[in-house]
């Protein structure tokens, strides 16, 4: 066993790795004692799911600081500003790096079982899993790094190469392991305990790689669409992650340890990013009022108003549409989604009202202020039952003199069902399987389903896990657009005009006005010109369906296609690390006004010379956040 280990981290060799022992009670109290003949293979799988599911040091950094920033699922400027932290990189690879080693573990120790013919029914079976499971790894690793080495893990010194092959030797990772998989294998009950996502059901697993197939497939179809496409439709004319039970899914649960939720950290506000409000307002044409109880009913605005108008203290150094207006109310029409979502401020008596953190009562606090350079009070503005939300970046002067825009009591947060670690981390759900055959259909790529049943399909699939079916059939059918100029009925696929107006009141001298408003000129979608086509609707609900769980995959669509609309952070004062956005271009979108990667962090650079060399040739750029990956658009 010790040598097992010790083949498996020499051959990793990046940063400093984890010995990946932490749940080998039931092997031994001494797992470095312990024979090859001894460990079970699913120890080891069951050790790196779990690992991956994350703890609360690794998950705040990484899922929160960089993913759900990124994929613009939260308000924060952070890596949305081009900002990364070294610290947090090195651990973020150092963490997946043991759930790798744990990964491949398994497949050595199963591969010397069988040398000595020490092998049960379903040792084989654990190869294919724990392959399957070794790709998600790998994609995740890459999606956010680049180039990496993929013999690492392989028993061998690493070499790094290039994405084309690391992608496409997952392609082929998949196609094998699923078609070796024998789903007719019983396995013993005290295998099931050993996978927290599927307790090792063969059809489940199969469904699952053919799925992440296509994920993985489609990350290729803006720079090798052959290779996409034939991938694609091989994938899909297998079984696939369709209903709600084939979800992959990992209960999390409290205290401190790899369950503990994803988003369990008190100090993370993890307040509605704008993108999300401009695409849940309005959306679906599903009221307010039918959504809410009736004492939110006097709280909810025209649909034809669009709130305060505060010039002097918030900023409109941003392309996002409703720059500039405070909503003293409730949207008239929105997405059903958004309020069981986020939580509406001063909204105590929701179970789901998150009173984080525990130790102050800002959360509880729905009164703040505009204050003038002097410190004095401008205007008082109580949050209760206001739906707002704003552009990240440099405030400026304006951000220092308001005291509302980013408070935890004025501003719709995350909803407690997803901050209590008594939820289930979703990695895979059968709506991102349909919003794939939807986008591949449109392609005009073989696929089982016409694109607008899936589309529908997985819009449905979506409504279901949120409990809001009762408006799917209204739903489905408004052709009202949201601020980002999209609908949702598939047949209408005309555009919005140009700009729209709106009812506002001046929040200095509360006389009214009448505002042009424009839809979003989204220069990285068709240079802007299209924002109700088939594949602007099928990302805008997988982007919608992929909040919470997935913001890693937003932020993959959104560097792959430039959607949906992503807005530019305020630029007030400039931003150092997004040097190419300034105040004369902010109402146009381009590629280096967004994140697209992490840096490799410095414990690879000073501890394998050569394979971070590899690496950054590799890149095509500088090893820097705002170097695009060989997938996305450039």
């Amino acid at each position: 066993m010790k040598n097992i280990f010790k083949k498996s981290s020499i051959a990793l060799a990046m940063v400093t790795l984890l010995a990946s022992c932490e749940n080998f009670d039931e092997i031994n109290k001494d797992p470095n004692a312990a024979t090859a003949d001894q460990v079970q293979i699913e120890y080891f799988i069951n050790n790196s799911i779990i690992g991956a599911q994350m703890d609360p040091h690794i998950a705040e950094r990484a899922f929160v600081l960089y993913w759900k920033t990124a994929g613009h699922q939260q308000l924060r400027t952070g890596i949305s500003g081009g900002n990364l932290d070294d610290g947090w990189s090195g651990d973020y690879y150092s963490y997946i790096s043991g759930w790798l080693n744990s990964a491949n573990t398994a497949i050595q120790v199963a591969e010397e079982k069988e040398a000595k013919g020490n092998v049960k029914a379903y040792s084989k079976n654990l190869i294919q899993v724990a392959r399957i499971w070794r790709v998600y790894l790998m994609s995740e690793l890459a999606d956010n790094f680049g180039p990496i080495a993929i013999n690492a893990f392989q028993g061998t010194n690493p070499e790094f190469v290039d994405l084309k092959t690391v992608y496409y030797f997952l392609l082929a990772e998949l196609k094998d392991a699923s078609e070796k998989l024998d789903v007719a294998v019983v396995n013993p009950d005290l295998l099931k305990k050993h996978d927290p996502a599927f307790e090792y059901n063969y059809v489940k697993w199969r469904k699952y790689a053919n799925s992440m197939r296509l994920r993985l497939a489609m990350r290729l179809s803006e720079v090798d669409p052959a290779k996409a496409k034939s991938e694609f439709e091989a994938a899909a004319s297998g079984d696939l992650m369709t209903g709600t039970a084939d979800t992959f899914q990992v209960q999390e649960k409290g205290g401190w340890d790899a369950l503990t939720g994803v988003m369990s950290r008190e100090w993370n506000p993890q307040l509605m990013s704008v993108t999300l409000n401009n695409l849940f307002v309005g959306l679906g044409g599903v009221k307010s009022t039918d959504q809410l109880a009736s004492s939110f009913h006097a709280s909810v605005k025209p649909a034809n108003y669009i709130g305060l108008k505060f010039a002097d203290h918030f900023s409109m150094k941003t392309n996002e549409p409703a720059a500039g207006y405070w909503l003293d109310g409730l949207p008239n029409a929105i997405d059903p989604r958004a309020y069981k979502a986020f939580n509406i401020p001063g909204d105590f008596t929701n179970s789901n009202f998150s009173g984080y953190p525990s130790w102050d009562n800002d959360s509880e606090t729905t009164t703040q202020t505009l204050i003038n350079a002097s410190g004095a009070v401008v205007k008082t503005i109580d949050a209760k039952n206001t739906w707002n939300a704003f552009a990240a970046g440099d405030w400026g002067a304006l951000g220092s003199k308001n005291r509302v825009r980013a408070f935890n009591g004025t501003m719709p947060r995350l909803s407690q069902q997803f901050r209590g670690s008594a939820s289930k981390r979703i990695f895979f759900a059968p709506w991102e399987t349909y919003f794939l055959l939807a986008e591949a259909a449109v392609k005009g790529w073989a696929v089982p389903m016409s694109g607008k049943d899936a589309y529908e399909e997985g819009i449905k699939a979506n409504f279901t896990y949120w409990g809001v079916s009762s408006h799917l059939s209204a739903y489905l059918a408004s052709e009202d657009y949201n601020r980002a100029g999209t609908s949702v009925s598939w047949t209408h696929t005309a555009e919005p005009s140009t700009s729209y107006a709106m009812n506002y009141v001046d929040g200095y001298t509360n006389l009214p006005g009448v505002a042009t408003i424009l839809y979003p000129k989204n220069t990285l979608y068709k240079n802007g010109a299209v924002k109700n086509d088939l594949l602007t609707k099928i990302i805008t609900q997988k982007f919608i369906a992929q909040t919470p769980w997935l913001p890693l995959e937003t932020w993959n669509d959104h560097r792959r296609l430039g959607l949906p609309f992503f807005e530019n952070p305020a630029i007030e004062n400039a931003l150092p690390n997004l040097p190419a956005l300034n105040a004369s271009n902010f109402m146009a979108n381009q590629v280096n006004f967004f994140p697209q990667r992490l840096k490799y962090p410095s414990g690879l650079r000073n501890s394998n010379v050569k394979g971070y060399a590899q690496a950054v040739g590799f890149l095509g750029g500088t090893d820097d956040v705002l170097t695009p990956l060989w997938w996305a658009k450039h």
